[in-house]
């Protein structure tokens, strides 16, 4: 049994939810509450971020333990080079999106998000438990101020993590012009990580949350920015997803 605890507007959770359905393998989604789940996931895995999933009796927590975990246990359609050298690329250029790829997004996208609670609390509570959004609704101004507080989201680091997004997609961008995956000759683990956690930029529509009828014009401008240079994601979404 196979079980995966998430958050379905999290890009680090859709990393995971891509490599379980590429390999296809049989799950459930468990969707928690952001600011519920803390004390759930420090129980059921030491920390209290999610993704965490869990097989059986054992817990692996972060995406890249995470889809460690798969390859090993699972090994049909691996997602993980053989090639020493090639393991090494992938996991180099993992390391990168996570890093310098993931966090930005994450930033940039609540910083503009978190001002809109009518969009903002229906992707948090999705097919979560029935309470969610009278509860969200409640706690919401609360939750608000601690995110920007504990993930220091404002102005200034906004601005920041777009300008390291713009150079980080520009080298992508570069890298997919010559090749047609990350790493060797097959999809793998590092075009998942750097399509999934790019993804909330397209919005794609395999993605796994429903984003929003109409779009904040803030957001708009944002992923205008990187018109042209993420086909190669569109692409990756469109066939392997």
């Amino acid at each position: 049994m196979l079980t995966l605890y998430q958050f379905p507007i999290s890009h680090f959770c859709e990393k995971v939810r891509w490599a379980l359905d590429y390999k296809n393998l049989d799950h459930t989604r468990v969707n928690v509450l952001p600011g519920l789940h803390l004390a759930k996931m420090k129980k059921l895995a030491g920390n209290s971020h999610v993704p965490v999933l869990k097989h059986n009796d054992h817990a692996v927590q972060g995406s890249a333990k995470i889809i460690d975990y798969l390859d090993n246990v699972f090994t049909h359609k691996n997602l993980t080079p053989d090639e020493h050298e090639l393991k090494l690329k992938a996991s180099e250029w993992e390391k990168f999106a996570d890093n310098r790829i993931g966090p930005q997004v994450r930033l940039v996208v609540y910083h503009i998000m978190l001002d809109y609670p009518e969009i903002v609390i229906p992707m948090f509570t999705q097919d979560g438990p029935f309470y969610g959004p009278f509860l969200m609704k409640r706690i919401f101004p609360s939750m608000q101020k601690k995110m920007r507080e504990y993930m220091k989201i404002d102005a200034s680091t906004a601005a920041k993590s777009n300008a390291d997004l713009l150079e980080s997609v520009d080298n992508l961008a570069s890298h997919y012009a010559q090749h047609q995956f990350m790493v060797g000759d097959n999809f793998g683990r590092a075009d998942i990580t750097a399509a999934a956690l790019l993804a909330p930029i397209v919005m794609p529509d395999n993605y796994g949350v429903n984003w929003p009828n109409e779009i904040p014009q803030r957001l708009l401008e944002f992923s205008s920015q990187f018109d042209g240079k993420l086909d190669w994601l569109r692409g990756f979404y469109q066939h392997y997803r």
